[in-house]
This record gives structure tokens, C-alpha cells and sequence, in this order.
């Protein structure tokens, strides 16, 4: 008997140092702040995620008022956007981004399998602090600017911007032209727009040349105003023999994206100041966290 409690006294003397030991630790690791909380995220960056809305044979910057006339197109975004959206229509409308004050338009040649159009799985627009090398000086987009990036009319690879890639398949090589992503995989494209504004047109002749984009980390001086840059991500759930992909423009090389912008200016402005100038990455709603 005297055996088995002085076992049970040490069991007990043990416990309590354990019990002591196991304390200590929580309260030192307590002390121990969350690093992945505390600390924010170094990206100057703010997105918008807008599928699809509607498809139109229409393009009402680079052919107004002229209903039918273009090849056709997806749009994001505006719920209203078609040949003859101006500015004070598009204003006046909803969209379907989140996040929700974001009513600008966003467009894109249609993709087809064979015959088939095909709905983009997953649409982000990304608005990024990166292209400059001082990101506290972008301002805000300006409030009804236009922008086109790629070229509807590229003949091959000298003369596109488009980037074809696989979601989850990075050891395929991206390309100019559409690629052959393995089964259970999506077919990617990035777009990356200008982003250095001349400070004085919301659009030009060509749509293009009020645009600029940066060399060498900094803006031309004939476009000295740096803006976010806008990056057209979307997915497509297709994949295999790129022979059998077409754009409604022609190749994947033809890629190329609309932009009109109808951001609230105190919406895009927030964002700037909070997120792009300050190079911190926030969510939909703007905040970095």
C-alpha cells in the first residue's frame, strides 16, 4: 500500500510540473503575435471579380452607334453596355462585379470550341501598383477614360500581346497563340493595358494613343500620368488540341480587351490612396485587411 501511494504522490508531483510547464509555454506563445495576421500584405494591388454579363456583336468604342458591326464580344461588368453606351448611359446602370460600386465595362473577343461560344469560368480584373517604379505616384483612372489593349488585326506574334497559359499546368510554356492545356486544366489569359495617361484625353482617335506604357519603370513624359494598371485575367474551361479554338477577332494571337471606366471617382480613389500608393493588397471591398 505504501508502494502504490507514493507512486500516486510522484504521479501527482509530476503532473503538477507538467501542468506548470504546459502554462508557461501557452502564455509565452500568447505573447507570440500572429505574424499572418499582423502583418499585412506587400502588394499593390486592388481587384474586381465580374463574369460574364452579356454577348453582343457590338464594340461602342472602337465602332459607336453602330449596332451588329463588330465581331463578337463578351462583356463584364455594366449590365448595359452596348453600340451606343456613352458615359451618362453606362452611369445611369448596374453591373455584376463584385465589388458592387464597380459598374465599368469590360469586353473581350468571344471564344469558341469548334462552333461552340464558350462562358469564361472565372473573370478578375486586377488593378496594380506594379509597370512603375514608384507606385506612390499613380493616380487615380481617371472617371469615363477608354483603353484598348492587344490588336484585334495581329498577324503573329510580332505584333500581339496576347498570353495564352494553363491554370495548373505551369510546366506548359505560355504563348501568344492558344496551347495545349492537359485534361483537367483551363485554358488562361492574361492582358495587360497601359497605364500612362497624357493627363488631358479620355480617348483619342486610334483609342490607343492617349495611352502609354512605361519604359524602364517610368512614364514618357508625353504621357506622364501613371494610372493603375488594369490586367484582364480569364479562364476557360476548355482544353486539349488549341486547333480547335478560335476567337470571334480570328487567332488567339488577335486576343484583345475594352475598357471604359465608370468606377465612382471616390471609390477609385480610396483604392489608389489605401492600396496602390501605400503598396499594400486589399480585397474586394478595398480593404487590406
Amino acid at each position: 500500500m505504501r508502494k502504490t501511494m507514493n507512486q500516486w504522490r510522484l504521479g501527482v508531483r509530476i503532473g503538477l510540473v507538467v501542468a506548470a510547464a504546459g502554462a508557461l509555454l501557452t502564455g509565452a506563445l500568447s505573447s507570440v503575435p500572429d505574424r499572418a495576421s499582423a502583418e499585412p500584405v506587400r502588394v499593390a494591388e486592388f481587384l474586381a471579380e465580374c463574369p460574364l454579363s452579356h454577348r453582343l456583336p457590338d464594340d461602342p468604342i472602337v465602332l459607336p452607334k453602330l449596332a451588329g458591326a463588330s465581331h463578337s464580344h463578351d462583356f463584364f461588368g455594366n449590365r448595359s453596355t452596348n453600340a451606343n453606351s456613352d458615359i451618362t448611359s453606362l452611369s445611369g446602370a448596374s453591373g455584376n462585379c463584385n465589388p458592387a460600386p464597380d459598374i465599368s465595362s469590360y469586353w473581350v473577343p468571344t471564344l469558341y470550341k469548334g462552333q461552340t461560344a464558350i462562358q469564361p469560368s472565372g473573370v478578375t480584373f486586377y488593378y496594380l501598383g506594379e509597370g512603375v517604379n514608384r507606385p506612390q505616384d499613380i493616380r487615380p483612372t481617371p472617371f469615363g477614360l477608354k483603353i484598348v489593349a492587344g490588336n484585334a488585326k495581329a498577324t503573329g506574334d510580332h505584333d500581339s500581346i496576347a498570353r495564352w497559359s494553363c491554370l495548373h499546368a505551369g510546366h506548359v510554356p505560355p504563348s501568344k497563340n492558344f496551347v495545349n492545356c492537359p485534361s483537367g486544366t483551363q485554358l488562361e489569359t492574361y492582358l495587360d493595358f497601359p497605364q500612362c495617361w497624357n493627363g488631358r484625353d479620355l480617348d483619342s482617335a486610334d483609342h490607343k494613343s492617349h495611352m502609354a506604357y512605361p519604359v524602364a519603370g517610368g512614364c514618357p513624359s508625353t504621357h506622364p500620368v501613371p494610372v493603375p494598371k488594369l490586367r484582364f485575367v480569364i479562364r476557360y474551361p476548355v482544353n486539349g488540341d488549341p486547333s480547335t479554338f478560335r476567337l470571334s477577332s480570328g487567332t488567339g494571337q488577335t486576343y484583345h480587351g475594352d475598357f471604359f471606366n465608370v468606377w465612382p471617382p471616390a471609390e477609385m480613389e480610396r483604392r489608389v490612396r489605401d492600396c496602390i500608393n501605400v503598396v499594400l493588397k486589399c480585397d474586394h471591398n478595398g480593404n487590406s485587411g
